[in-house]
């Protein structure tokens, strides 16, 4: 990728919209005229602004993420107007012009929707519809995304979007012979991974759109009829350069603001990328949270809820974790901690509490002996304290590749690997000596737990291996500030306990708790015990 081409992809930027609905996450880049885009269904937001920022230089473009997929994924999704009065609403907000309006394939119906909702004379610009009527006569039926012990529903979801982008809707067992490139492995890889955030969601929205769009056939509905399909970028290209001629007003806005939800996601820029955080609860004092690796923050969301009365909890995904931008470079601990003050610098937190747990544990530590001065309390939830020779072995053994392949079947590693985790510790240790007592979580949790894991894609093991090289043992014994370190029964890292009561500093607590929190499975009596600790070590009781 040459420098002007990764100067365009990191112009693109997520951001979310608060509506009654939810939080509706959109990629937005250039500057100019407004190009709004709804993706189809069978490409990802974040995939179509990148490639749309290179081929439409002139433009301010925003790229909706649909409700149901990816960021959008916890708007619920009924029919296409109520879609496309949520889309409106987000628009409005951010104070939208009046804009152009591209749709993609099955996303034409909500185009439709939201045209009679935009201004009068809003052009609309429909791509891929005969494709998506096709689809809709069963040329290519969504299968079943029901979650299966096995894992299979990620791959059928994953040769579902391939034969979508790849074969010919009208002959659909052979290959469309022209049209745009292919998508590289990567691009189809977080497509589904978007539209694997909810697969239930998912598939409502390609009902919904393709119930819509037959409505739309049956009743010859003169505006998608007057619509374009077109099969090349040049073609838009040049229907844009036409229109561009003309000047863009801003429409009246109707909005001014939005409940704020209880538990909302937000982007915060820092010097080394674009994080990712989640906030709950508005308290004068501040809880920063971090996350076991892989994955997100995402497991934490009910303790930090849970720990929000009083007080604002925030916790962000690492770089190269979660939905933050990827990780490049060497990473290890201190990086990650110098990036966690850097959220804190931005967020302009003068003292904080910290929490982490596993990996987030050590993060926690190291960000107490850097800015001591800015931590009044810090708990560390199973940090990792292995001898050099174990940390050696899963080092070697534990972080297998997870790049994207052709055929998806790096989704089966990442799903077997996940499960696995519960079962065995380490997880490639397939004996039963090396058995946990934590057994196997619902498919739901199972799924997102992959899914989470999935989106950290092959930068997984940088964050995750970061943990076997810290040095805890050393590092440990120079914390200064008011520390809890504990762990739950059925944590493997609970072991560790003892020898945190060797190491630590005099007036540290070191204690097991009842339950490990923000894993599945366990008690709510426990649950409701172990939050009770770490409130009273949190108000100083």
């Amino acid at each position: 990728m040459n420098q002007a081409t990764q100067t365009l992809e990191n112009s693109v930027r997520p951001h979310y919209v608060t509506t009654l609905s939810g939080q509706l996450r959109v990629w937005c880049g250039g500057a100019g005229p407004s190009l709004v885009v709804l993706p189809g269904l069978v490409m990802s937001a974040e995939v179509t602004a990148r490639q749309m920022v290179q081929t439409f230089s002139g433009w301010r473009l925003t790229v909706v993420e649909l409700p149901g997929i990816g960021g959008s994924a916890k708007i619920p999704v009924r029919n296409a107007e109520e879609v496309a009065s949520t889309i409106f609403t987000a628009l409005d907000l951010l104070a939208i012009p009046r804009t152009v309006l591209v749709a993609f394939d099955l996303a034409t119906p909500i185009a439709l929707a939201l045209s009679h909702l935009l201004p009068e004379g809003t052009e609309l610009i429909s791509l891929d519809v005969d494709k998506a009527k096709d689809w809709v006569a069963g040329a290519q039926a969504l299968p079943s995304l029901k979650l299966r012990e096995d894992g299979t529903h990620l791959v059928a979801l994953w040769a579902h979007f391939r034969n979508c982008l790849m074969l010919d809707s009208g002959r659909p067992r052979h290959i469309v012979p022209h049209g745009l490139s292919l998508p590289t492995d990567s691009e189809l890889d977080t497509a589904v991974v978007a539209a694997a955030v909810n697969p239930a969601s998912y598939s409502k929205l390609w009902t919904v759109c393709a119930l819509a769009l037959q409505s739309a056939l049956v009743t010859e509905n003169e505006a998608l009829k007057a619509n374009r399909s077109l099969l090349t970028a040049s073609s838009l290209k040049q229907i844009l350069e036409n229109l561009v001629k003309g000047h863009s007003p801003i429409f009246p806005r109707t909005a001014s603001s939005m409940a704020t939800p209880d538990l909302r996601n937000d982007y915060l820029q820092t010097s080394s990328g674009r994080v990712h955080l989640r906030r709950v609860g508005n308290g004068p004092k501040t809880l920063l949270f971090f996350h076991s690796a892989p994955g997100s923050a995402e497991p934490l969301e009910f303790l930090m809820q849970q720990l929000a009365k009083g007080r604002t909890v925030i916790a962000c995904d690492y770089l190269g974790n979660g939905d933050s931008d990827k990780a490049f470079g060497e990473v290890d601990i201190h990086s990650m901690a110098q990036n966690a003050i850097q959220v804190a610098d931005a967020l302009e937190l003068e003292q904080v509490d910290l929490f982490g747990t596993h990996t987030g544990a050590l993060v926690a530590l190291e960000f107490a002996l850097l800015q001591p001065h800015r931590v009044s309390r810090v708990i560390l939830e199973a940090p990792p304290l292995l001898d050099q020779s174990f940390n050696n072995e899963i080092l070697e053994k534990y972080f297998p590749p997870l790049k994207p392949d052709r055929w998806g079947t790096h989704l089966l590693r990442a799903w077997n690997m996940r499960r696995d985790m519960f079962l065995f510790w380490p997880w490639y240790r397939q004996s039963r000596d090396a058995a946990r007592s934590l057994g196997l979580p619902d498919l739901k949790t199972l799924h997102a737990w992959t899914v989470g894991l999935l989106k950290s894609g092959h930068t997984y093991h940088l964050t995750y291996g970061a943990a076997f090289k810290y040095d805890t043992r050393v590092r440990l014994p120079l914390l200064s500030r008011p520390a809890l370190i504990c762990a739950g029964p059925a944590d493997m890292l609970v072991e560790g306990l003892a020898i945190a009561r060797q190491l630590a500093p005099a007036g540290t607590q070191v204690q097991a708790t009842p339950a490990t929190v923000w894993y599945p499975g366990q008690a709510s009596a426990a649950i409701n015990a172990a939050i009770a600790i770490y409130e009273n070590f949190l108000s100083g009781e």
